[in-house]
């Protein structure tokens, strides 16, 4: 592997969705940025997601990702909030795919156990870790963070994501 491959994590939320861009070369990760996308709490459910949808747009149209991954939504008890999460997670998976990248999915549990090493990790755990592994990020919320782990999560397992896409006989 010569060039770099930029990844987007992404950490969907209503009203915070987090992001991270880091290149990998082989086994070589570098920070690239990482930031927040908000939205009005005060608006309507549609012109938030518009909200979120404008600004990952920018995201992808200033880092120029190759790939992007996005956490799985956390189902709790609470049916309209995880209703709500899902809308913006559909936003989160809408706005790369819409960029012409692949998409992976990940669980939180997975994202865990690969940047912390456990599938329970805090989120201080998440954000100490991701400096380890990531000495020159910078980021602005733990959503950024787990943003970040996200995108660590895909570099480390996206040769497994890619033979299984090609063993379904879809594109990688």
């Amino acid at each position: 592997m010569n060039t770099a491959i930029r990844i987007l994590g992404i950490d969907p939320g209503l009203r915070r969705t987090g992001w991270g861009v880091v290149a990998v070369k082989g086994s070589s990760l570098s920070f690239i940025a990482a930031g927040t996308v908000g939205s009005d709490g005060s608006a309507a459910l549609a012109d938030r997601l518009m909200q979120l949808h404008d600004g990952l747009t920018a995201v992808i149209g200033t880092h120029l990702p190759d790939e992007a991954a996005v956490e799985a939504t956390f189902v709790n008890r609470d049916a309209a909030a995880t209703l709500k999460l899902g809308q913006a997670r559909g936003i989160a998976m809408l706005v790369p795919a819409q960029a012409g990248l692949p998409v992976a999915e990940y669980a939180p549990n997975q994202v865990k156990k690969t940047v912390v090493g456990a599938g329970h990790g805090a989120k201080a755990q998440i954000r100490m870790m991701v400096s380890v592994l990531l000495p020159r990020a910078s980021f602005d919320s733990d959503d950024a963070a787990d943003a970040l782990a996200v995108a660590i999560c895909h570099a480390h397992h996206r040769q497994s994501v890619q033979a299984r896409l090609a063993a379904q006989g879809l594109p990688a």
